[in-house]
């Protein structure tokens, strides 16, 4: 998808406000192709990286265990200078560095956090579908084996390193499509 299709999707959803857009790359979430892409203005410099969102789909609900859809923002930005694999509970380091790429029974959060705050009232902003008060965040994972594969408990979850290069990309306010 290009920058332009995003944008005049985006617009048209948030009632035509273009000022919202500011001319930022987007990042587009399609959760049937397991895939983030972080569209840029300039074609050429758009990224694709492989992620992993929910096992039980798509929706906006609280304690669904699902990802939510819909425009978001980049709320926060959690991580910056942390070391690769650095676990986080709370959004806050434990002290402990993961080298794992296979742990299946733990859902660890590592290496970087973006966290994600809805934009459109009853979708995913506010009451029972609010994504902030969700915990929902692009993060990186000790599960980076079933990358490409649905198996989050909400989350996307990306590789580390491809996390560290987002999260160095985007800014505060960046907009977020998930599909």
């Amino acid at each position: 998808m290009l920058w332009q299709e995003i944008s005049n999707q985006i617009a048209s959803k948030l009632g035509g406000n273009a000022a919202l857009i500011n001319e930022r790359p987007f990042i587009y979430i399609n959760t049937s192709e397991q895939c983030l892409h972080h569209v840029d203005i300039e074609p050429e410099f758009t990224q694709r990286y492989s992620i992993s969102t929910a096992v039980a789909g798509v929706g906006n609900r609280n304690d669904s265990h699902k990802t939510p859809s819909g425009i978001h923002r980049i709320k926060q930005k959690i991580g910056t200078g942390e070391a690769l694999g650095t676990v986080f509970k709370g959004r806050l380091p434990i002290g402990r560095i993961t080298s794992q790429t296979d742990n299946q029974d733990d859902d660890e959060i590592t290496t970087r956090i973006l966290w994600l705050d809805g934009m459109e009232p009853d979708i995913n902003l506010g009451g029972v579908d609010d994504t902030f008060a969700r915990y929902i965040y692009i993060h990186g994972t000790s599960d980076e084996m079933r990358i490409g594969q649905a198996v989050s408990h909400g989350c996307i979850r990306m590789k580390n390193l491809e996390v560290i290069k987002l999260f160095d990309d985007v800014l505060i306010n960046d907009l977020v499509l998930i599909k």
